[in-house]
Parts: C-alpha cells; structure tokens; sequence
C-alpha cells in the first residue's frame, strides 16, 4: 500500500495558478479576496483532500485554540452534563475541547495533565480523582501561566480558579429535610473523605444532626466509592440487624436508587419504613418507583461558569502569585415521593432552596 502524501497550500495553488498567499487568505475567509475565488479555492481543497495542518498554525500565532478538559468519569451523569456544556459554550468561542477520563485513577490523572501540555492547550479544566491530594502535576500549567480552572472536585489548599457546588449546604439540607420529615436514625453513605466534597457533606450532615439534637453515630456512616455493587453491598450491611434506620441520605444518586432497589427486595417501604435523599438530580431519579428525591448541583450553571472564568483568564493572563477567589455553585432539594411524609409538628420548616 502507497503511502499517503497529504496535501498543502502549495498543491492548491499550483491546481489554480493562484499565489500561496492568496490561497491562505481565502481558505481564512479574508475581506479583501472575493467570494468568487475563496469558493474556487476551497472547492479545490475539498477535491484534492487538503486538510489544514491546526498544530503548524498554533505554534505560529501560539494558540491551539483548544481546551483541555479531565474528567473522573464521562459516563456519571454530573461530569458528562458539565462536559457538554463546557464543549458547547468553548465553540462559541471558537475554541475546541479534548476530552480526558482519569478513571478515578492518580496515576493516569498525572499521565493525561502531561499529555495535555504537550499537546499546546490553551488552558485546562479539571474535576480531579477520587484520591489526589498530592496536586504538584498541575504546577507546570500553573507555573506557566496557562490557565487552569477546577471545580465540583477541587483542591483546598492550591492557589487556582475553584467553582464548586455548595457540597456542606448539601449535606446539611439534606439531613435537615430527612429530620423534618420525621427521620431520627440517619444513615449517611458518602464518598472516600480524600475527595474535599464528601468531607464538607459529612460535616453538613454532622451539623443537622447536632442542630436537631440528634446523636452522631459512627457505626451509621458509610465512606465508600459511589457505585451500585458498593451501595448494595453497604444496605445488606445496614439491614442486617434491627433496629433499621428510618432515613438514608446518600451523596450519590446511584446509591439513592440502589437503596430502593434494595429496600424493595427485603419489603421494606419506600417512604413509609425509609425515606431516601440522593444527590445530583440524575434524571433517573424522576423515573424510578418511587421517585427520588434529590439534591440539584445546577451542572449547567457550573458548566457556563467554567468557561466564563476560563475565558477571562485567557483573555486577560493574571501573572502567578495571583490569589485566587472560591466560586460557589448554589444547591437545592428536589423533593420526590421517597422522602415523603408529614412536617414534624411544632416544628418550623426550614427552606431548603
């Protein structure tokens, strides 16, 4: 099999007895080359298979044009939705996106923050791995000046752009509506406490409790990677002896349902004997029986936040030493039939938006 030879500008114009530079300017849409020729031109090209060469471009003006994103996961609901968003709203910019999975894994999460710098991106967005704590990878972005953005997963003590979710209101509206609904023995099942997110649920959770004047047990906190085998795992745990709890708060929305399904395999009622909260208003949560209730992390609004911000720092590079400012995404319950039941009576209802 031939090898074959890609084609260049010089191919066109030599196909339309055109200049070089007269090419260049109508493949780029310039004013002063009239419509009549860049539609010549680029008909040509497309006939030839002539496909611009983007990487001799960004090192000529030092710009890719490309954002570099890392992701735990892209098939958990909160990263894919932010994903698409930051993909969507990067075009209007004229900027593309390479998309990167870690896998939960730190050693790939280092491994792709290499590639990524390689690969000349003009900036690089990160929700982190279950595990980093250790955030030293990301200096060479840092320490070059490239912008670097994180959220949802974010580090605590690492001068950079931070947009999270309100993760301790989170943990402590979803507990407080569980006690308002009548709950007193709470089973909290959160995500391993090197992950900064589920530390401030915990501690939101702790707070409700100790507010309501409820006893903090250790024995009903589970630490865990959110997945169904897990969460399933952790409910044979929890109902393997009496007393059950009357109340589940989860700090994923795949153990939410997960704990219903399994509720449902021991003829325990969902919400009569126990009542659900999960977190992230996956859409399955709507759809299950009984519906889940849930608290919403507004990907969306995190998702246009981060190239906003990211957009800023590229248009207007802040010099390193630079303090950076925390953004904080708003939260709020989605109340579902799996936590319903009656207002504690006497008890003024908090709003939980």
């Amino acid at each position: 099999m031939s090898k074959r030879t890609e084609k260049t500008i010089v191919d066109i114009a030599e196909e339309l007895q055109l200049s070089v530079s007269t090419v260049s300017r109508a493949l780029n849409d310039h004013p002063n080359i009239s419509a009549k020729t860049k539609e010549r031109v680029k008909k040509t090209a497309r006939k030839l298979g002539y496909r611009p060469n983007a990487l001799a471009a960004g090192l000529r003006n030092n710009k890719s044009k490309t954002i570099g994103l890392i992701v735990p996961r892209i098939s958990m609901f909160f990263p894919a939705t932010i994903s698409t968003i930051i993909q969507n709203k990067l075009q209007e910019f004229g900027y593309n996106l390479i998309i990167c999975q870690s896998n939960d894994s730190y050693e790939q999460e280092v491994a792709l923050v290499n590639t990524l710098y390689s690969a000349r991106v003009d900036g690089l967005v990160v929700s982190t791995t279950l595990y980093t704590s250790d955030f030293s990878h990301f200096d060479i972005f840092r320490d070059n000046n490239i912008p670097l953005v994180f959220f949802d997963r974010v580090p605590k003590d690492y001068n950079v752009k931070v947009i999270k979710g309100d993760d301790y209101r989170g943990g402590y509206i979803g507990t407080t509506h569980l006690i308002e609904k009548g709950c007193k023995d709470i089973v909290h099942i959160s995500g391993p406490l090197t992950c900064c997110l589920y530390s401030d649920r915990v501690a939101g959770y702790k707070s409700a409790l100790q507010e309501f004047k409820l006893p903090f047990k250790k024995s009903r906190v589970f630490f865990q990677e959110l997945t169904k085998e897990n969460a399933w795992q952790t409910c044979e745990k929890i109902f393997s002896q009496k007393p059950y709890p009357d109340g589940i708060f989860a700090s994923n929305d795949t153990t939410a349902i997960t704990i219903s399904e399994y509720c449902r395999s021991i003829n325990l009622r969902v919400p009569e004997d126990v009542k659900i909260v999960g977190y992230s208003n996956d859409p399955r949560t709507e759809i299950v029986s009984p519906p889940v209730s849930s608290i919403d992390q507004f990907p969306g609004m995190m998702g246009e936040r981060v190239v906003a911000v990211l957009m800023e720092l590229i248009n207007g590079r802040q010099t390193v030493g630079t303090r950076y400012s925390q953004e904080i995404i708003p939260i709020q319950l989605i109340e579902r039939q799996s936590s319903a039941g009656k207002v504690k009576v006497g008890k003024k209802k908090l709003s939980l938006s």
